[in-house]
């Protein structure tokens, strides 16, 4: 059989499994979010334990667009035999990462998270036939960037209520790295500036949303509730420390051995122990 290949810098759950990459299964991940029941999760880890992947997993399970194409990714892994495994392609999916967003001030800040806010509305520009003129004049102003960033602390929000509208199913959100800019911020001198933007964007979407099933965040850093996390007493921290979600980011001795041994480096895995 044809040795699978090695997915370097591939962080699209999609293109690894259509590509024929070699994949460490986490799916059961899916499995335990839904049988925990918390509305919104937060993962913190290192950089490189794998999170982008696993929210891109997420992404490509609960979306309800080509859901059925979707569905042959989870072939064989160990989601398609859970009984969660209903759940799949159910919702629409809001999927954002901020890994990129970091600037030298708060304007540099401000012009890149219009842009990528921009590239998110785009990505649903779909919609825009389907809303009433009002709430489609608001969507072209994401388009265009016409608004000013206290007009866009609502736009996970907004773009959960439309979503809601088009299917009638409530959104599955997920903000992959979610402290990037506050690292940012906090690093060069302008975090008193940037913290209000955040604190609404996150809390308008995450808190007493009526459109959202599903929260799922990750970064680096736990931030204190007090600050981003103010008043969002329904997310559910879990940290490196917790055991229950241990084994799905970054690698088990188990599947360390068993790469090695698909790869014929066997005999190496003391050297990689070391």
């Amino acid at each position: 059989m044809k040795k699978r290949k090695i997915p370097l810098g591939i962080s699209s759950f999609k293109d690894i499994i259509d590509g024929n990459y070699y994949y460490c299964d986490k799916t059961k991940l899916i499995e335990e979010i839904l049988d925990e029941g918390f509305k919104v999760n937060l993962f913190t880890r290192p950089r490189r334990f794998g999170k982008t992947l696993n929210m891109s997993t997420l992404k490509y399970f609960f979306d309800v667009k080509n859901a059925e194409e979707n569905r042959n990714l989870f072939k064989n892994l160990y989601i398609e035999k859970s009984e969660y495994f209903e759940k799949q392609g159910q919702h629409p999916v809001i999927f954002i990462s901020f890994k990129d967003l970091s600037g030298k001030t708060w304007e540099e800040l401000k012009i890149k998270t219009k842009k990528i806010l921009r590239m998110l509305f785009n990505e649903n520009r779909y919609l825009i036939d389907e809303i009433d003129k009002f709430s489609s004049s608001i969507f072209s102003k994401y388009l265009s960037m016409e608004l000013e960033m206290e007009e866009m602390n609502d736009a996970f929000l907004f773009l959960c209520e439309i979503l809601y509208q088009k299917y009638n199913k409530k959104v599955v959100l997920l903000i992959d790295e979610y402290d990037t800019p506050l690292i940012s911020a906090y690093t060069e001198g302008y975090y008193k500036e940037a913290i209000p933007f955040f604190k609404t964007l996150y809390s308008s979407a995450l808190k007493d949303n009526e459109y959202l099933e599903l929260g799922v965040l990750t970064g680096i850093l736990q931030v204190a509730k007090e600050g981003i996390f103010s008043g969002l007493n329904n997310i559910t921290i879990h940290n490196i420390l917790e055991n229950r979600y241990a084994s799905y980011f970054g690698f088990v001795q188990e599947e360390v051995e068993n790469a090695l041994i698909e790869f014929e480096l066997k005999d190496r895995i003391e050297d990689v122990k070391t």
